[in-house]
């Protein structure tokens, strides 16, 4: 556990003294992201704030999992290679949306078929290696122990992969929001490991969990960075993978219930709007924005979520000690 948690710290140090200049130089070279009219009016005021934060955050992780990690147990070489690739997706995704570059609108229905398109393939090719290649539980269940669900494991790996990538990009929209829940729910998973005495898995978490620590030194409200989508598809892939590997991928709804309201609400939206011909369940989508248009200000949506999401991640680490 000392190991694991050390190693977190280091990640978190490397963090805040590394995001000081990668902030200057966003700055410099104008990556602030644009707006869109669509959300909250109290949000165009951010217009310009630099964003790929996420860049910060993977690289750092990703480092110190290579140097960590990855001498413990190789198999974390998984986690830390969709994460990279997932990083490219939000990289390019990232550039739809600055001001100024409007020429490709990353989220236009074309760009979210060829994300989730990406989603999947990187999805197929974890699954099969989790499946054929790394000796993880296929399923935990609280109570109920192991069990070995067969080739259906690829098509839920890829479900998950696919699904936690997707939500984590919806809650991404508030300062300080998505680095803190994911905070919490890699500190929670990093917990399951050391339970399970899986000291690789458990030292990749809090090294993430130290590098998002040391982002929100910058992505406090008023935030200096946003975090992105560069940070918030390689962030969900990871957290996907992390759950397979620890078998407790039945607890990634329960540990990420905000993660799963947020995607829900979007869904919910867009499908009530097409069928009753434009009719609204929320008063904006995702959950976040419909908490703000009732009148709460952002950093109470985000205390109140991250109040949520730690009593979640509670609550995902006794269930697995049942196991």
């Amino acid at each position: 556990m000392a190991y694991a948690l050390l190693w977190g710290c280091v990640a978190a140090a490397i963090a805040v003294v590394a995001g000081g200049p990668y902030v200057a130089f966003l700055r410099r070279r104008g990556i602030g992201k644009a707006i869109s009219a669509e959300g909250p009016e109290s949000h165009l005021s951010k217009a310009g704030t630099p964003t790929m934060g996420g860049i910060l955050i993977v690289v750092v992780a990703l480092a110190v999992s290579l140097i960590a990690a990855v001498p413990k147990d190789r198999a974390i070489l998984l986690p830390v290679a969709v994460a990279a690739a997932f990083l490219l997706i939000g990289i390019w995704d990232d550039f739809g949306t600055l001001v100024d570059r409007g020429q490709r609108e990353a989220h236009d229905r074309t760009g979210m078929v060829l994300k989730v398109g990406g989603f999947a393939a990187a999805g197929a090719v974890a699954a099969y290696l989790l499946y054929d290649r790394i000796d993880a539980p296929r399923m935990l269940a609280p109570h109920y122990g192991s069990y070995d669900i067969g080739p259906v494991y690829i098509a839920v790996a890829i479900g998950v992969i696919v699904a936690m990538s997707s939500a984590e990009a919806v809650t991404d929209g508030l300062d300080m929001l998505a680095g803190s829940l994911n905070a919490l729910a890699f500190a929670a998973f990093g917990a399951i490991a050391i339970m399970q005495r899986d000291t690789a898995v458990a030292t990749f978490c809090f090294a993430t969990v130290g590098a998002l620590l040391g982002f929100l030194w910058y992505n406090a409200h008023p935030a200096q960075i946003f975090m992105g989508d560069s940070g918030a598809l390689p962030l969900g892939g990871a957290l996907a993978i992390v759950s397979l590997m620890t078998g407790w991928w039945l607890l990634a709804p329960v540990i990420g219930v905000v993660f799963v309201a947020e995607i829900l609400s979007d869904v919910i939206q867009i499908g009530y709007f097409r069928l009753s011909g434009g009719k609204r369940v929320f008063r904006m989508a995702p959950l976040h924005h419909h908490f703000e248009q009732m009148g709460w200000h952002e950093t109470t949506v985000m205390a109140r979520f991250a109040a949520v999401a730690a009593f979640a991640a509670m609550c995902g680490i006794g269930l697995a000690a049942l196991h």
